[in-house]
């Protein structure tokens, strides 16, 4: 090795060529800017072991990046190196009869020396860390255990193997420098500093390289049998044999089955294969795939357990995940998926692909649930990173479901009982400008059952791949450390024990606290792509329907209000203007332009309207207060700020809880006003003299027109509110049961949809109605007495009050008509109409 660091440049250079004639690299980050490196301050690599291979992949690698290179001289007229890195673990190496000896490098103790002998310089300590073939270590095979970038240092001949066998799969990871300076200026002794400098270095090396491959894998029958040696496995198995009069083998057996269909079993080549299959279909599929704020991941990531947590709108989220994450040089997360795909064939390739499979509900089984919250718990302290929904299943509406706890307690649980690897969440938005499942999707919200999985659904869904699905978008959200919700919600947690009671209030609130901020921080990461921005626009004009012009001018004002006063900064706004967007539509075949002798019109196809609620519903969270602001002042011509100020906070408390919004109640005045800013900068609105009072422009002008499409884009939302308000206060408080209000709701919305032309399905999905009336319960606006039946204060009379305020009249009337009968003659006419039907289905028959 020493004679070879000391070849004079042809030499080197020639020893480059010949490994690169096999190795192929892929270096991180893509964005070099975020190393943040000082151009004034010479650059020192670090690079963890002793090796050639690596050493020349390095000086390969900077002199491609137009890095300082890593065999020229130290650029600094302070020191004098003529190698610009050094080995962080020196000696011989590791063989089977050697051990590794740990000695400081020379080179950092003259660095060292020169940085405290002079106050001015500092030199840049950049890690790097290469990983060949990033595959975690298996306990069973000898053969991997030989050839791959695990854990342990290896051999001369072992990362001959390793170079001849992953070459061609080699990552190269540059991380941000650390300051020389910093360290030394801690004043402590030579040895101290070389000491602590060590200590981060190895700390660094260590946190990379589990975020690459992960910890150490153990074959799937050894983590079967490692969970059913489990505490609480064995108490659930005794408890099972109690219960039932059963035998021991027998419900071992039974466990045995339960965590075999549980556990995952990662395959390293089966990921590589789907990574193949990944990237011809995202080729064939999409235009691309874009990734936002992946930094947020990586700077998180090292030393910390990953659970991440992205909306659910395909089956394609899965394999978008891993892909995405594997791409980026991480280890692939372990996700957690309805055991319906379990699937012959299918699912055996999910299971080697990381995934791990629970059923839809553990009532009832008490050991089954011990099995897979062991299992879950086994995963989190070996630091696995995991994946799961917490919404449960897919959006059918584009919109955000309400979380489901299950999975959250379960993380909670397992934390509270070992809380020394800290859990970190990471909120995920996929958005998409086509899904596999659109028909699907609106067939279900139309009425129809939904389809039960299967291998010939999966087939038909893969005939789609000749079609032009758009780009998909990727983008991380702000992480959730649970420590400190833990620290807000119960201070005193970690004196609570490491069993708590699952239903005590404090765990009760934490879960609920983690959930609604979960995806509350996924909506505040939207992306607004083309294709939603059009739904938007298009879905609120009559008849899908508006002038060219005029929908050029709303495309840009929509992606102006969102500049001016943008939702979070963390939403992503597409780059292209209006015009650009109605010429995308049409390329993404979900418009038409109809060309007119008194201007052309811009029409979405026929087909395509259902389907773009879906897309219009991914976005419509960042547009709802100004549409309501647009609401009121299409009803009232002129308000005073205060007065819209007050409208919006009377009806905030539903919007926020239904649509997830992230803003508190003390900030709203101050958001309603830079939203009344961003209308006035737009023209949507003008102001009088004092600028206190809002009036909406000439109703003959363009500028109103405008206005009223973007009320449009939320007046739906306001009837429905309308609707389940009105029939609840028409019934009477204790009249009528939860149940049955979501039944007359869609039922009353079905009717109304006809009446005014609301074409889309999720106008009556039952679904909607419920997610309201569990939002007003949450907020105390109505409870469940004893005999089940809901009863509510005045306060509700007053927001069905506030919310007629914002529709038209000819809806309101009909809304008010349609509530007339009480809740035993709707009863009845719902009873007589399914007894003809069904009579008219038997005579069919």
């Amino acid at each position: 090795m020493l004679k070879i660091l000391g070849l004079d440049r042809a030499l080197s250079l020639l020893s480059r060529k010949l490994l690169y004639v096999w190795v192929r690299t892929q270096t991180l980050p893509q964005d070099l800017s975020t190393l943040n490196l000082d151009p004034n301050k010479p650059v020192c690599y670090v690079l963890q072991t002793r090796q050639l291979s690596n050493l020349l992949v390095l000086e390969t690698e900077t002199q491609r990046l137009g890095l300082p290179r890593a065999l020229s001289r130290l650029k600094s007229l302070d020191v004098r190196e003529d190698r610009s890195f050094f080995f962080l673990t020196r000696g011989d190496t590791a063989g089977p009869m050697r051990r590794n000896r740990f000695a400081y490098s020379p080179r950092l103790k003259r660095l060292t020396q020169a940085v405290a002998a002079n106050l001015q310089l500092d030199v840049q300590l950049v890690p790097v860390t290469i990983l060949w073939g990033r595959q975690p270590q298996k306990e069973d095979s000898l053969l991997k255990i030989l050839f791959t970038d695990s854990w342990a240092t290896p051999g001369v001949l072992k990362q001959f193997f390793r170079v001849l066998i992953h070459g061609r799969r080699t990552l190269v990871r540059f991380e941000e420098p650390i300051s020389l300076r910093a360290v030394v200026d801690e004043g402590q002794a030579e040895d101290l500093t070389l000491r602590k400098i060590a200590r981060v270095l190895r700390v660094h090396f260590r946190r990379q390289r589990e975020m690459a491959i992960g910890p150490d894998l153990s074959h799937r029958r050894t983590q079967v049998n490692a969970l059913l040696e489990a505490d609480p496995v064995k108490q659930a198995i005794e408890q099972e044999m109690r219960d039932k009069s059963l035998a021991m083998t027998k419900v071992e057996d039974s466990a045995r089955r339960y965590a075999m269909e549980i556990a995952a079993d990662y395959s390293y080549p089966t990921v590589r294969a789907l990574e193949k299959f990944l990237n011809w279909l995202w080729t064939r599929l999409y235009d691309g795939v874009k990734v936002y704020r992946m930094n947020e991941l990586t700077d998180v990531a090292p030393g910390q357990e990953v659970i991440y947590v992205p909306t659910h709108r395909s089956h394609i989220d899965y394999l978008l995940m891993s892909y995405v994450i594997f791409t980026q040089g991480m280890m692939v997360p372990h996700i957690a998926a309805g055991a319906n795909l379990n699937l012959p064939v299918i699912g055996g390739i999910l299971r080697r692909g990381g995934a791990f499979f629970l059923r839809r509900t553990f009532k009832g089984n008490h050991l089954y649930a011990a099995v897979f919250n062991e299992y879950l718990h086994m995963m989190i302290q070996k630091g696995y990173p995991i994946e799961y929904f917490i919404e449960g299943g897919r959006s059918r509406t584009g919109r955000m479901l309400q979380p489901k706890g299950g999975m959250l307690a379960m993380t909670l649980q397992s934390y509270l009982r070992d809380h020394r690897r800290p859990i970190v969440f990471m909120p995920i938005y996929f958005g998409y400008e086509k899904v596999m499942e659109g028909g699907t999707y609106v067939a279900e919200l139309s009425g129809k059952p939904k389809e039960k999985e299967s291998i010939w659904g999966v087939i038909k869904t893969v005939r789609d791949i000749e079609k032009v699905f758009g780009e998909v978008h990727v983008n991380f959200g702000q992480p959730i450390v649970l420590s400190e919700v833990l620290d807000e919600v119960e201070p005193g947690w970690r004196e609570a024990g490491s069993h708590p009671d699952p239903k005590s209030p404090w765990f009760t609130k934490t879960v609920d606290t983690l959930a609604n901020r979960i995806v509350t921080r996924s909506n505040s990461a939207a992306v607004v792509n083309p294709i939603s921005l059009l739904a938007l626009a298009l879905l609120s004009t009559p008849k899908q329907a508006a002038d060219e012009d005029l929908l050029v001018e709303f495309l840009d004002a929509l992606k102006r209000l969102l500049t001016v006063a943008p939702y979070s900064d963390r939403v992503e706004l597409t780059s292209l203007s209006g015009r650009e967007l109605i010429a995308y539509g049409e390329k993404m075949k979900v418009l038409r332009r109809l060309e007119h002798p008194l201007g052309n019109l811009v029409q979405l196809l026929p087909e395509q309207a259902l389907q773009m609620t879906y897309f219009r519903n991914n976005v419509q969270h960042l547009y709802t207060l100004p549409g309501m602001i647009a609401c009121f002042l299409t009803a009232d011509n002129a308000l005073e700020r205060e007065r819209i100020v007050e409208l919006i906070g009377n009806i905030y408390p539903f919007l926020k809880a239904e649509l997830f919004l992230h803003w508190k109640a003390d900030e709203l005045p101050a958001v309603v006003n830079a939203m009344i800013d961003a209308l006035l900068d737009t023209g949507l609105l003008a102001a009088r003299s004092d600028n206190n009072t809002i009036k909406a422009p000439n109703r003959n002008s363009a500028e109103y027109m405008q206005l009223e499409i973007l009320a449009r884009s939320v007046r739906q939302a306001m009837e429905r509110y309308y609707i389940a308000i009105s029939l609840l206060t028409r019934q009477g408080s204790g009249k009528i049961s939860a149940s049955q209000l979501e039944e007359l709701c869609s039922l009353f919305a079905q009717r109304l949809a006809i009446l005014h032309e609301h074409s889309a399905p999720e106008y009556f999905d039952r679904a909607v109605f419920k997610s309201f009336i569990s939002t007003l319960k949450r907020i105390g606006l109505l409870s469940d007495d004893e005999s089940g039946q809901l009863v509510f204060d005045r306060r509700i009379q007053a927001a069905a009050n506030e919310a007629q305020f914002v529709l038209p009249h000819d809806v309101r009337q009909t809304v008010q008509q349609l509530t007339r009968l009480d809740a035993d003659e709707i009863r009845r006419a719902i009873a007589d109409f399914r007894a003809k039907a069904a009579e008219k289905s038997a005579k069919k028959k």
